[in-house]
């Protein structure tokens, strides 16, 4: 399989993977959706900014996921993995905030990322809201450049 991680613009992250700096991805979650069971190691994961093209891809190197979480648990996660994960420790605070009452995180381990030439995605039967898609071949939802 292959995704495609929708990351919000604002926070910065397509280059912090990029440049290193995040080789976790997380993604919290209330309920069970798309990545969870779904990603896996030695996968590909393209990434695009909201409102932009596919700009790089990493390679899956692990995935682990929680379930049932509480409040303390989702500390003790910022607390291990946050650094990996690209947030800067003065943030955690905040990313508490936003997750503490989340039941579900899942942690991609990113190995070789690298930019590629960027290309539009049809997100088309996806919603609009989709943040994450899991097609069989990227190509199947690559807009053809006119």
């Amino acid at each position: 399989m292959e995704h495609v991680a929708i990351m919000r613009k604002s926070w910065g992250l397509t280059q912090k993977i990029l440049d290193g700096r995040k080789k976790i991805e997380s993604r919290w979650y209330s309920a069970k959706r798309e990545p969870w069971n779904s990603v896996k190691e030695g996968e590909v994961i393209y990434f695009k900014d909201s409102g932009e093209p596919v700009t790089l891809k990493a390679e899956v190197k692990k995935v682990i996921q929680f379930a049932d979480l509480t409040p303390n648990r989702v500390r003790k996660i910022l607390d291990e993995y946050g650094d990996d994960d690209g947030l800067e420790k003065e943030k955690i605070p905040e990313f508490f905030e936003r997750f503490k009452d989340k039941q579900y995180c899942i942690l991609i381990f990113l190995k070789n990322p690298r930019a590629i030439e960027p290309f539009a995605i049809n997100k088309a039967g996806f919603g609009a809201m989709a943040a994450w898609i899991t097609v069989d071949d990227i190509s199947s939802i690559k807009r053809k450049s006119r």
